[in-house]
């Protein structure tokens, strides 16, 4: 399967052993020289590659503002930390939006590690933010307490594929013969990743993916977190009715605004965003042993319960349901 593709495989991959789906996708999107991430992140909005939602409204902005007052007021904390702001849209909206005497005393930090992407934010939010590596130095900077969210981050991690076989479920692995096609195959059974995605009454052929790079990332530092209340935004479900009628799974590919599946997302690698639906119940399952409580819901929920009319954004059948918003609680112990 597959196509030809240009000098970034003949580069990195081509005639090698096939690597994981994960290996692939991390390279694709996150190879400093050659990657998505590197090279062609500019590429968002009505021109980009694909649109995010505060690109389409001020109202995610709005909820986030008036969720963060509530928790801050809640938790006590100061600080306020948004984890991949992307171009800095979201923060610098959200941070606008806060009342006045909340926005003096907010300080805000933004977790990036792109350096195209900083420049964006700094354009945006000038002084009233500090900036970060990492969610660690983010949280040393807090002491521990902070009001945490971040918007289609998960999504960009890359995920481990699975295919349900006679024998089980196997990993599925990627290479590249010496013209430049892809050919996928699977490895031998071999212990499973922790996803609950493992337990659903699926047929034979049926695709899964796991996010377990974002397991180990966000378990290395959520430790640290002390205090406060995480807001995360993504598109997905929970694991019950993650994969109905996509017996395929749920990896897709982005390109000039066009959704690309099957063989095609091997067609423009380093020039196009790779991403999968997002397992809910992995995230809190992941985050159970530091969180008091989760609540998981709808984003056309939480934009009506926020007090917001958006008819795009609270679109059952558009992003209103695509989009689910997990809402976790951090108490010390």
């Amino acid at each position: 399967m597959g196509g030809r593709n240009g000098p970034w495989l003949a580069i990195g991959m081509m005639g090698k052993e096939p690597c994981t789906f994960e290996d692939f996708m991390r390279r694709a999107l996150h190879d400093p020289q050659r990657g998505y991430y590197a090279q062609r992140i500019s590429g968002v909005g009505g021109r980009g590659d694909f649109t995010t939602a505060p690109m389409l409204s001020n109202s995610l902005a709005r909820a986030i503002a008036g969720w963060t007052v509530a928790a801050m007021r809640e938790s006590g904390c100061r600080d306020l930390i948004e984890i991949g702001p992307g171009e800095g849209r979201l923060s610098a909206e959200t941070f606008k939006r806060l009342p006045w005497h909340v926005r003096w005393r907010t300080r805000l930090h933004l977790v990036e590690t792109s350096g195209p992407l900083r420049e964006k934010q700094r354009e945006l939010l000038g002084d009233k933010a500090v900036w970060h590596d990492h969610p660690s130095a983010a949280l040393a900077a807090c002491g521990g307490n902070a009001v945490i969210f971040s918007n289609e981050l998960v999504d960009a991690f890359p995920v481990r594929r699975f295919e349900k076989t006679h024998d089980g479920w196997r990993e599925i692995a990627v290479s590249f013969d010496e013209s430049g096609f892809a050919r996928e195959s699977l490895l031998s059974p071999a212990p499973l990743p922790d996803s609950s995605g493992f337990g659903g009454d699926f047929g034979i052929g049926q695709r899964i993916e796991v996010h377990e790079s974002y397991q180990k990332w966000l378990t290395g530092w959520l430790p640290e977190w002390k205090r406060g209340r995480m807001l995360t935004i993504d598109y997905g479900s929970a694991a019950n009715s993650l994969y109905q009628r996509r017996s395929r799974g749920t990896v897709r590919a982005y390109l000039l605004q066009q959704r690309l599946e099957g063989a095609e997302i091997y067609q423009n690698i380093g020039r196009q965003d790779l991403t999968a639906d997002v397992n809910f119940t992995d995230l809190m399952d992941w985050s159970a042993p530091w969180v008091k409580e989760s609540r998981l819901e709808s984003l056309a929920a939480f934009l009506k319960r926020s007090g917001i009319v958006d008819r795009e954004l609270t679109d059952p059948l558009g992003a209103g349901g695509a989009f689910m918003v997990l809402d976790q609680t951090r108490t010390p112990p």
